[in-house]
């Protein structure tokens, strides 16, 4: 997450954010005790604390995996994209800012709904094109569980989360 937008986990419904940066990871491919760091919401359900780095907790996610980690190669990353933007298209959502990585995606979207269902529709969009497309197979998962979303209420925080998502995430990953 970048270091000036603020994280609100409350259900606050008096006033309604501007839009939400959105972010989640392939299977397998960031876990508890990695040396980024994560959020473990099971034991901080506010998400106030990254779990440090760990060794011992990252071998034991890694022996719990029940299938090798999920890397999107440039032809998923096309898929991905695509998905996201015609069913953004389809369902009225405003996608400001879209980056698909090869192990993580990042998302600006501005929407009616709330955050966790966003996150899970658009996953589960993507994921259906990518089984259409004959890139992953029927039972291979393709995303962690959950992702995070940080509301962003105003035009500050908007425009750094689009200038993290479109501009500080390195060189353009191919599609091809």
């Amino acid at each position: 997450m970048h270091p000036g937008l603020t994280r609100y986990h409350f259900g606050m419904r008096d006033f309604w954010p501007k839009a939400w940066l959105l972010t989640w990871t392939t299977y397998g491919t960031w876990l508890h005790g990695d040396d980024r760091g994560s959020w473990d919401r099971k034991r901080d359900p506010e998400a106030t604390e990254f779990v440090a780095p760990n060794i011992r907790l990252l071998a034991l996610r890694r022996s719990q995996l029940k299938r090798e980690p999920l890397v999107i190669s440039p032809a998923m990353r096309k898929v991905v994209r695509e998905a996201i933007e015609q069913d953004c298209e389809f369902r009225k959502r405003h996608l400001y800012a879209l980056n698909v990585h090869s192990n993580h995606v990042h998302a600006v979207i501005a929407n009616v709904a709330l955050p966790e269902k966003l996150l899970h529709a658009i996953k589960a969009c993507a994921t259906r094109q990518l089984r259409k497309a004959q890139l992953i197979g029927p039972d291979r998962p393709v995303w962690t569980t959950g992702g995070s979303h940080t509301w962003l209420f105003n035009d500050n925080e908007f425009q750094m989360a689009v200038d993290y998502v479109r501009n500080q995430q390195g060189d353009p990953l191919p599609e091809t």
